[in-house]
């Protein structure tokens, strides 16, 4: 198994996962428009035949917004939950209003399925969003973890996350720098509250929780423009692990992350 990230923020979010040797690849979420998904696809060497589906994990515009676009044009399937189709405005009013010209399997949040050689395990978590949810892989010899877009960690989480030999977690703000931030109070709130997003303290807790000797990757994601930086992020999750800053990586928003390899 291996996986890239192909741009992490506020302004889009989209993760390849591969396994069985490129047998099959999925993209975890498309929150950037046709021609941009395009370019970062190229830029990872893949074009978009190379993928199987795509997978969503909630409806805020930079996961979603350009899922049904993508998927139209490249003839992929789309995996979502219930609550995520009717929040996008797939099953009523709202965004996307086209009639659906493309395969779209609804999925349970407590339900593994399949897609070619990879097992997928949704599993639920609080973030103001209809249904949302987060993903590990597995392939037989490797488990990855991708965890963004919740504002607090649960014992299920914590539980779907235990084993990974991979990471990739929300590192969204720092404390400090978003209670003296310009986001305005209700913004702040919304942010730093039960169903916002991860801040950096709250990250490093969880994986100090699911944290074992097996785990050889660990990337920081879903950082916060405004009100964090790569160096309070690393500093946060090398803390819980006891490894120095730079053995953590950043997914950000222009590169993503390259290639990370699991056997």
């Amino acid at each position: 198994m291996r996986f890239a990230s192909l741009g992490s923020g506020s302004e889009g979010n989209a993760l390849i996962v591969e396994a069985g040797r490129g047998a099959t690849r999925v993209m975890l979420d498309c929150g950037f428009g046709l021609r941009e998904c395009e370019k970062r696809l190229a830029h990872a060497g893949l074009v978009p035949a190379d993928l199987a589906a795509i997978l969503v994990t909630h409806e805020h515009s930079d996961h979603v917004g350009g899922v049904a676009r993508f998927a139209r044009k490249h003839g992929l399937a789309v995996f979502m939950t219930h609550g995520t189709y009717v929040a996008a405005g797939l099953g009523g009013p709202g965004a996307f209003q086209a009639p659906l010209d493309f395969e779209l399997t609804l999925i349970d949040t407590h339900t593994p399925f399949a897609i070619g050689d990879l097992e997928v395990l949704p599993f639920p978590v609080p973030h103001d969003a209809r249904e949302p949810v987060q993903f590990v892989f597995q392939d037989g010899a490797a488990r990855l973890g991708v965890l963004t877009d919740l504002g607090a960690s649960t014992p299920h989480v914590e539980a779907m996350l235990s084993g990974c030999d991979a990471l990739v977690l929300e590192c969204n703000h720092d404390a400090a720098m978003l209670a003296a931030g310009p986001y305005p109070p209700a913004l702040r709130a919304r942010v730093g509250g039960n169903y916002g997003h991860l801040e950096n303290g709250q990250a490093a807790s969880l994986l100090a929780r699911v944290a074992h000797s097996g785990l050889r990757h660990v990337l920081a994601a879903h950082l916060s423009s405004r009100n964090n930086t790569p160096g309070l992020a690393q500093e946060a999750l090398a803390g819980a692990l006891g490894c120095a800053p730079q053995d953590i990586g950043i997914a950000d928003q222009v590169q993503g992350f390259d290639w990370r390899a699991l056997g």
